[in-house]
């Protein structure tokens, strides 16, 4: 089984799901869709997907031309019929509102922003390609995503951490009774994302072909779709030969490193949850998978100051998201210079 199975399982699904969505959507959406299936990823089109559902259930409860019409059959004029200032109403709305079924809703600046995203692609696909004349998407000012402290484990809080899951000492006993049962691959999991920064998605797709152990590193499939390959240090290597020791006993059709209780590949879910539960006994912070990539971008940074090979290691695209995030990071150590001189 090739590591892109998993990644490939995945994308079928969220296809599926965009699918089932399309039969809802104005039908003229669907060359939206298939035209952008190249240059869009299956879960980015499902996520536009689910803004524009709620789009056009907005435009349906306040715009009467469209109140007594199926969704479904809601023709082009719709977006020639709309100008920069109804977009502009919608999105003030979605801060928050109650959807078809009572059910309230908000959103913050950054779901506003993915939401006028969606509003842009469709805008941007039926203009480029003359379909339409106008495109009132492009006057909208982007909100701005005002920047949050990055939450992250301090060196301590690491260290606790990977003991908490190696003794269980600040597990519940319920968890407790599990957690012989699993300590060995978690201690694994936990390790693995902290010495390497990976993805969590990229991580539960590891298969057992995918390590190369002469070279300490481990092929993985990033997110946009390209193959890499992640280097990991000896600890991290330690931890991952503990654990094939219980893995090569396991008779599973699943070629996955990581296995759940039902020896399957271990999901994102799963792996969330037991961030979760080990890290609570030790921090008060909301720790997350990705908050361990955090922690490792930052511990990397910090030991080397360079910038893009901490961007070159997260995987990311574009310094600038690296900058963005550590820019704390540079804040303190301008900081550390103020009594470096002496003036006399």
């Amino acid at each position: 089984m090739e590591n892109t199975n998993y990644h490939k399982e995945q994308a079928k699904h969220y296809v599926n799901l965009l699918r089932a969505l399309r039969e809802e959507l104005p039908k003229f959406l669907n060359s939206y869709f298939i035209g952008t299936e190249q240059s869009i990823s299956p879960r980015t089109q499902l996520a536009y997907a689910t803004d524009l559902k709620t789009f056009f259930d907005y435009i349906q409860a306040n715009n009467s031309m469209y109140r007594d019409i199926s969704m479904h059959d809601i023709d082009m004029s719709v977006l020639t019929n709309l100008t920069a200032q109804d977009i502009e109403e919608y999105l003030s709305y979605v801060r928050l509102y109650d959807n078809p079924e009572g059910r309230e809703y908000s959103n913050g600046e950054k779901s506003v922003k993915r939401k006028l995203a969606a509003i842009r692609s469709m805008y941007n696909y039926f203009h480029k390609n003359r379909i339409i004349k106008e495109n009132p998407a492009i006057q909208i000012t982007t909100p701005k995503v005002h920047s949050k402290q990055i939450i992250r484990l301090d060196d301590s809080e690491t260290s606790e951490l990977i003991q908490s899951t190696e003794t269980g000492e600040n597990l519940s006993d319920r968890q407790k009774k599990y957690h012989e049962k699993s300590k060995v691959r978690d201690v694994a999991l936990i390790t693995l994302l902290l010495g390497t920064g990976m993805r969590v998605s990229e991580c539960v797709g590891i298969d057992l072909d995918d390590i190369d152990w002469p070279n300490d590193r481990i092929k993985i499939l990033r997110k946009g779709g390209n193959e890499s390959f992640v280097y990991f240090g000896k600890e991290v290597r330690d931890a991952l030969l503990a654990y094939m020791e219980e893995r090569d006993t396991v008779d599973s059709p699943d070629n996955a490193l990581f296995l759940s209780y039902q020896y399957s590949r271990i999901s994102v879910r799963s792996v969330e949850k037991l961030v979760k539960k080990y890290a609570s006994g030790v921090t008060t912070k909301h720790i997350t998978p990705h908050k361990l990539r955090s922690t490792y971008g930052t511990r990397l940074y910090k030991a080397t100051s360079d910038i893009y090979l901490v961007a070159d290691a997260l995987g990311h695209s574009d310094v600038n998201t690296t900058k963005k995030h550590y820019a704390a990071i540079d804040e303190d150590r301008k900081a550390s210079v103020k009594n470096v001189l002496k003036l006399k």
